[in-house]
């Protein structure tokens, strides 16, 4: 399984970005899936995570409410709207996919069955 992560650049803050994972490989259709991300010199966090089906999503604290994550089954593709950025968004973002999310929203683990490369969302204020 390949995830491709794609959409980051550099933006001014309150400004908008909106980030693409494409799976290939194997339909993730089943998976929970889910965005990631680490700022320089710090640990990787958890963002936000979207159920297999899409009926459900989790956000960390600090992006509810300008966050958007979404996903298209039939495209094997999930998405992160990002409005409103600020320079403490900035970071590289990861796409991940694992069978379920509840132990990314339960802040127990970071860990995931499958990665993506990342993707550079620089916030300029």
């Amino acid at each position: 399984v390949q995830l491709q992560a794609s959409g980051g650049g550099l933006v001014q803050a309150g400004g908008s970005l909106k980030l693409s994972c494409a799976a290939s490989g194997r339909n993730l259709s089943t998976y929970a899936m889910g965005w990631f991300r680490q700022a320089p010199g710090k640990e990787r966090e958890f963002v936000a995570a979207i159920s297999w089906g899409g009926g459900s999503t989790y956000y960390v604290d600090s992006v509810l409410g300008r966050f958007t994550i979404s996903r298209d089954n039939a495209k094997n593709t999930m998405y992160l709207q990002m409005n409103s950025l600020k320079s403490e968004d900035t970071a590289v973002y990861y796409c991940a996919s694992h069978p379920t999310y509840g132990a990314w929203a339960a802040g127990r683990s970071t860990d995931s069955e499958y990665w993506g490369q990342g993707t550079l969302v620089t916030v300029s204020s």
